[in-house]
């Protein structure tokens, strides 16, 4: 009886489950999900954004530190968020640093919402309700979004705006109110940009079709909305910062080419192969093909996506996380397009089992990964590392040494201060350049030394006391256990024990 009452519930109200599922998990990763999960959306947002609420400015961005030397191609405007985010936080006398980021987690779960709720609503307004269910439950519980909707990475924050902008031109009100609805769109996806400039294919796709069909009241519109949103937001901060408008974007374009081949270059089918990896096969080959399916009956989304998709695919610098801002539309017409396919398909037809085998496969490894994922503590060790020292008040300086001369990043927004840090990760072999840094007259020594190693630091130690012979053990910070099992199948993704040793000439007791 239970069943059936959840099974008709499911029926008659697809969209009330679809978001209850969807609020639980993301706030499961709210709660546990601590820590980040790729450099940028901690080091670009985080950490920039916490040292300049703290009046300190960590990545030299702006206008009068020591190192900046003018734009760097970093945009102002989603790190600026944070900064104002934080200012507040610190008038409100919220310092720990774990409590604001339990505030930042909890209003980029939020935020999510948008994509589950009207991504469901799309799929509503296009394909039907079966379709909206698929879709729905898919963007709620694909065992990779609850946790990466709360991680700082723009290709995840910039999605909502994306979703915004095609609800305002697909939604049925929009025929009525046509210059309004697409205006509107064009400052959603304005704001996408701002977020994340590739997300340029998405009006400019559009663009494109309604220029062919000579639709010239939606052409303006969508061109006025966007160019407005992205000349007042992004050249409006370069202005301020800068004195000219763009500053910031002109550096990162330039960057991204010039750069291009300096970061992980891979081959052009290597997408293909990620998204069908991420999103599970076979499932994953099903909403592929559903996808490609849509392409002229919906072809205001397959063109954005798959000229998104070819760009990212052509670019040498492919990091997975590139393509995510096209996966939830990826998920939305694959499931109309596949939804339509199956209905109609006699194949499917007679081999219903066959399907229920595959559906089942895919519901069990997602709800796997889905469990162990939402509350997965990313960089347990790094943040744990600085977490404990912000215990100790006015550090002035620590070290960190790697047994492979590849320190990892320390988090010091987690230390709540902004001390300086000896590391070398360039091409200086051996750990005596690092440790020649810190004892050098005009340096502060180190107040704490941090090894990160997989086995034994005694060597690293034994070589430190040299320089510092006052070095005492401290703590050991272990990693998390599922920064354990990634390490082990790629020992690349650096997640070590950190054995930390206080400097008792500078620190002669250990606090409690």
């Amino acid at each position: 009886m239970m069943v059936k009452g959840i099974r008709k519930y499911w029926e008659e109200q697809p969209l009330t489950v679809v978001m209850v599922l969807a609020v639980f998990f993301r706030l499961l990763a709210v709660i546990f999900a601590k820590g980040w999960g790729m450099f940028d959306d901690h080091f670009i947002v985080i950490e920039s954004s916490g040292s300049w609420a703290a009046g300190y400015d960590y990545n030299d961005w702006l206008p009068g530190s020591k190192l900046n030397a003018g734009p760097t191609g970093h945009n102002f405007f989603y790190p600026g968020l944070h900064f104002l985010l934080f200012t507040v936080l610190n008038w409100l006398g919220i310092s720990d640093p774990q409590g604001k980021m339990y505030v930042v987690r909890l209003i980029h779960a939020a935020f999510s919402l948008i994509t589950v709720y009207f991504g469901y609503r799309i799929a509503e307004t296009v394909g039907g309700k079966k379709s909206a269910r698929l879709a729905g439950i898919l963007l709620a519980v694909f065992w990779f979004l609850p946790w990466m909707s709360v991680r700082n990475l723009v290709e995840m924050v910039c999605i909502p705006f994306l979703i915004l902008g095609y609800w305002m031109i697909i939604r049925k009100k929009a025929k009525e109110i046509l210059f309004l609805s697409w205006f509107l769109a064009g400052l959603f996806f304005g704001l996408a940009f701002n977020i994340r400039p590739q997300t340029v294919f998405f009006p400019f796709g559009i663009g494109l079709i309604i220029l062919f069909q000579k639709k010239w009241k939606e052409l303006i519109a969508l061109t006025l909305g966007s160019v407005l949103c992205v000349t007042i937001i992004q050249g409006g901060i370069d202005f301020v910062i800068w004195g000219h408008p763009f500053a910031e974007l002109l550096a990162y374009t330039k960057g991204c080419f010039t750069e291009r081949n300096d970061y992980i270059s891979l081959p052009w089918y290597n997408y293909f192969l990620t998204i069908s990896g991420l999103l599970i096969p076979p499932v994953s080959l099903f909403l592929l093909f559903g996808f490609i399916r849509t392409w002229k009956k919906y072809l205001i989304v397959f063109l954005p996506v798959l000229l998104f998709f070819i760009f990212h695919s052509y670019f040498p610098n492919k990091q997975e996380r590139f393509i995510l801002p096209m996966i939830p539309f990826l998920i939305i017409f694959g499931s109309i397009g596949w939804h339509e396919f199956a209905e109609k398909s006699v194949y499917w037809a007679r081999n219903r089992k066959f399907m229920l085998i595959c559906w089942s496969f895919f519901w069990v490894i997602n709800t796997v990964l889905l469990l162990a994922f939402s509350v997965t503590y990313s960089k347990k060790a790094r943040v744990e590392s600085m977490t404990y020292l912000s215990k100790y008040p006015n550090i002035k300086a620590f070290t960190v040494i790697d047994e492979h001369n590849e320190p990892e990043l320390m988090p010091r927004f987690y230390m709540n201060q902004w001390p300086g840090c000896y590391s070398d990760r360039s091409h200086d072999p051996g750990i005596d350049s690092i440790l020649y840094l810190a004892t050098r007259p005009e340096s502060i020594p180190p107040s704490f030394i941090l090894f990160t190693s997989e086995q034994n630091v005694r060597p690293m130690v034994e070589k430190a006391r040299k320089f510092f012979p006052y070095l005492v053990y401290e703590t050991t910070i272990n990693t998390g256990n599922m920064d354990q099992f990634i390490h082990w199948l790629n020992p690349v993704n650096k997640n070590r024990r950190i054995f930390i040793y206080r400097n008792a000439a500078i620190i002669p007791h250990k606090m409690e």
